[in-house]
């Protein structure tokens, strides 16, 4: 199998916490969907741990995992975003936001020491997380008439498919989702029926 169209994400959010030489660093990892979703955990945060010398995070959307962002807020570069974001890949997961909210303890740690810090918070956080498998899907419309029917329902109910739009009218139409995986076999199961038109919508 060429694409894989299986992802993970958190499920609840879940909390890490790491001490070094005064500092403490507490992680809160959010299962997100999407930008204002974080921007408002960012927001909670920052009001909650006003006090907090730092707020550092990453976060990963998208089954591809093709949108992310790192923060260092104030840290040396390299030294906390990208240890929390490395942390997240190392867990496989998406749509996933990890806040590290650092308390300076008086002693620095150098670059090597905040790394570890960032990373062993976030690696505690994400271990707790109780986390779903997903699947990237293909939506599909299809197209009938009403004496086409039972055809239909027969290959949706043959294949598991569940419909989840539909009007059934003299002029029909559903819509379902498949498995990436199984998109092009359905396709060409549907497509077989020439009194019937199948069309795709959109991947989800």
């Amino acid at each position: 199998m060429l694409f894989n169209d299986t992802y993970y994400q958190i499920s609840e959010p879940s909390d890490g916490l790491f001490k070094d030489k005064g500092s403490k660093f507490l992680a809160h990892a959010y299962p997100v969907k999407n930008e204002e979703e974080i921007k408002g955990w960012l927001e909670f945060l920052r009001k909650k741990y006003f006090d907090a010398r730092h707020h550092c995070y990453a976060w990963i959307l998208n089954p591809d995992k093709s949108a992310y962002r790192i923060n260092d807020d104030g840290e040396p570069s390299g030294s906390a975003g990208r240890p929390i974001y490395g942390q997240i890949l190392r867990a496989d997961l998406t749509n996933v936001l990890v806040v590290v909210i650092r308390y300076f303890g008086g002693t620095k740690l150098g670059i090597p020491g905040l790394i570890n810090a960032y990373k062993t918070a976030t690696k505690e956080a994400l271990s707790v997380a109780e986390k779903t498998e997903l699947f990237v899907k293909d939506v599909y419309r299809v197209d009938f008439q009403y004496a086409d029917m039972n055809l239909v329902m027969k290959l949706l109910k043959d294949e598991n498919l569940d419909n989840f739009d539909h009007d059934f009218g003299v002029d029909c139409y559903l819509k379902f989702s498949v498995r990436k995986t199984e998109s092009n076999r359905i396709f060409d199961l549907f497509r077989s029926i020439h009194t019937i038109r199948i069309k795709y919508e959109k991947t989800i």
